[in-house]
């Protein structure tokens, strides 16, 4: 597993840059979106279509067979299996990802980002995607971490 973990890990260190002070936004400012490549754009989109619609199935099917949801008061969720039972009832609305920072290498990456419901222009909370390409090429979450704002 550490095997599997490692690339990831390197992933991150050298992708985010090097902290100086510590400067954390007011709540009045939002974070600049970033464009993502039709590839990753593809996975938030994906996500979206099948949350609003409500399709546990779609959205379950978006994570490795592996994958976990980790969200705020709960214990991590694991496997597709248990991903569509959770979100079974919880997904719908219309939800809106917007991207913040991404990077890839080689078969992982991620994307940091933000989500809102509707028009509304505020963010109603942040997430993390942690991805592992699949045999087909296509990039899968291998988990999804989110909390409120």
């Amino acid at each position: 597993m550490m095997r599997k973990l490692f690339p990831l890990l390197i992933l991150l260190m050298t992708a985010l840059p090097v902290a100086g002070p510590a400067q954390s936004p007011t709540p009045a400012e939002r974070l600049p979106s970033v464009e993502l490549p039709p590839t990753l754009d593809r996975v938030l989109r994906d996500y979206e279509r099948a949350w609003s619609g409500g399709d546990a199935a779609a959205l379950a099917a978006l994570f490795t067979e592996d994958g976990f949801v980790l969200q705020s008061n709960r214990a991590p969720i694991r496997g597709r299996a248990a991903i569509e039972a959770l979100y079974r009832g919880q997904a719908a609305g219309d939800l809106r990802l917007r991207a913040l920072a991404f990077a890839t290498s080689d078969s992982v990456g991620y994307i940091i980002g933000a989500y809102g419901y509707g028009e509304a222009p505020a963010d109603r909370g942040k997430f993390t995607l942690t991805l592992r390409r699949g045999p087909d090429q296509r990039w899968l979450i291998a988990s999804d971490m989110d909390n409120g704002s």
